[in-house]
């Protein structure tokens, strides 16, 4: 188990616990770079650690756990020696065309948790540019628009998330370039990864329909 004092970001039976010694910008940027990651937060671990708490709750007794199966792999394959696997070789060469993140590769309830964290962060910037009444109304007709739109919950149609998506990533990362910074949304998201996301998405809106 290590250190007992040690405080690390995981998840286990309910619990989440998030390392602060990520707070410093400088720890955080050399975890990065030594993890080939090409994005990294605090923020976004936690995401990830609420991923596999309804992981718990959404899939694993649900009946749509053949089908999470299908898309994502058979998570009762050992999970230690995956991770072992995984931090030995790393992610397959195409592991684009199938994952959000290449960490996403070494394990289904990884590859779940990385999609969960995307879509969390789909939905909660999404949210943020309607609260903000965002709208691009761009000069040249081959370049993205957007309406302002509240699309906050999970009831609302997939493909319209992702029809806004996209227009917002290409305005975030053009301003981020014009400020000298990295590209907001560095991803390109593969049709099988959609799939991913959709089935994310279903998740939550059964269970949203159920309690209402």
């Amino acid at each position: 188990m290590g250190n007992p004092n040690k405080t690390v970001t995981g998840h286990k039976g309910g619990i989440i616990t998030i390392s602060m010694v990520e707070a410093d910008d400088a720890q955080r940027e050399k975890r990065r770079l030594q993890l080939h990651e090409p994005y990294r937060t605090l923020l976004g671990h936690f995401r990830h650690e609420v991923g596999h708490y309804y992981w718990d709750q959404l899939i694993q007794n649900d009946d749509r756990i053949n089908a999470f199966r299908q898309l994502f792999g058979d998570e009762r394959d050992d999970y230690h020696q995956a991770l072992k696997q995984h931090y030995e070789r790393g992610a397959p060469e195409d592991w684009q065309q199938r994952f959000v993140s290449a960490y996403a590769s070494s394990h289904p309830w990884e590859d779940w948790a990385e999609t969960w964290a995307l879509y969390l962060q789909m939905t909660d910037a999404l949210e943020t540019a309607a609260a903000c009444g965002l709208s691009l109304r761009p000069r040249r007709p081959d370049e993205p628009s957007l309406q302002p739109d509240a699309y906050g919950t999970p009831l609302k149609p997939f493909d319209r998330m992702m029809d806004d998506w996209f227009p917002l990533t290409y305005a975030l990362t053009n301003l981020n370039r014009s400020l000298g910074l990295p590209d907001g949304y560095p991803f390109v998201l593969s049709t099988t990864a959609i799939d991913k996301l959709r089935f994310v998405h279903e998740a939550i809106a059964k269970q949203a329909r159920a309690q209402r």
